[in-house]
């Protein structure tokens, strides 16, 4: 019956001369009342945008993992190509993930776990809390976690650029000597190109303050810089991308092995986070866009 309703209402619609609703309906046998019921029972092309947009929302959580609030998910939006999604507003968002549900995950505390070498030489503080940088490979940070599994636990080095907030390096081990820290830094400076005189920042955690990091960073050529004991503002954005794993994937999914872990965090890294993820403090965009634009606009201007 529908059909032929749709057909009636296609006729109305047409810039061209049409019978009446009633001769269509005889032509059609169907009744009059019963096609302007099903017209009345029709969703407005306001209803029908805000269908769109729901599921476009959806989509974007999803894409997010979960984590993407209201900000990040109208940012995925307004790269949308079809107009009616794209020109969705914040407002809208909110109202529809707050409708349907969608509650992005959130970090827990912060917890002091740094124990710092009583005997260790000072070492300036070379960031003074500015996590920024003009141009990819002269300031990094760094940083170890813990991260918990049925076997035992598992313990990740990270290394960081300030510029497009990339891991650039990392390094897990069943253990937290300075080996797991420089095999990071290795990483970071094999895979990426790295200024003569990069900044190293980090806490003042033993492994950070050894002997055999000193000389490490000193064979790639890097200078060290470390912030306060037990102030995460001092290494903030090291802080920030473990909050940010942890609360994405680590407290969300069982880990029965640390090679289980061991997968799970690569792809996070490898895939999610340098990838995929969009950052806010990168005008929504992911580190490897960023990565990428850089070094288009550095060949340009070759």
């Amino acid at each position: 019956m529908s059909d032929k309703y749709e057909l009636i209402a296609a006729e109305q619609a047409s810039p061209e001369p049409a019978p009446s609703v009633s001769a269509m309906c005889a032509g059609l046998k169907v009744s009059r009342s019963g096609f302007y019921d099903w017209q009345q029972a029709q969703p407005s092309p306001r209803q029908l945008r805000r269908a769109k947009v729901t599921r476009y929302v959806h989509a974007a959580f999803d894409a997010g993992r979960g984590a993407y609030g209201v900000r990040r998910v109208h940012a995925l939006l307004t790269g949308s190509t079809d107009p009616e999604v794209a020109s969705a507003s914040v407002d809208l968002v909110r109202a529809i993930m707050r409708e349907e549900g969608l509650v992005a995950c959130q970090p827990r505390a912060y917890k002091v776990t740094t124990r710092q070498d009583p005997d260790a030489d000072p070492i300036r503080d070379r960031v003074n809390r500015d996590f920024t940088a003009d141009r990819p490979g002269v300031k990094l940070v760094g940083d170890i976690t813990y991260i918990k599994t049925w076997e035992g636990w598992l313990y990740l080095a990270t290394v960081i650029d300030c510029c497009t907030k990339e891991v650039i390096g990392w390094s897990m081990a069943d253990h937290m000597r300075t080996d797991l820290v420089c095999d990071a830094l290795t990483m970071a400076a094999t895979r990426h190109q790295l200024a003569t005189g990069a900044i190293y920042h980090s806490d003042r955690g033993t492994q950070f303050t050894s002997a055999q990091l000193a000389k490490h960073l000193d064979d790639l050529h890097m200078v060290g810089s470390m912030g306060r004991t037990g102030v995460c503002w001092d290494n903030a954005m090291a802080e920030s991308f473990f909050a940010a794993l942890k609360n994405e994937l680590i407290y969300r999914v069982a880990l029965p092995t640390r090679d289980k872990a061991r997968r799970l965090v690569a792809e996070y890294i490898e895939v999610f986070y340098n990838r995929t993820r969009i950052h806010s403090g990168l005008g929504y965009k992911t580190p490897a866009q960023v990565a990428l634009e850089y070094q288009q606009d550095r060949s340009q201007a070759a």
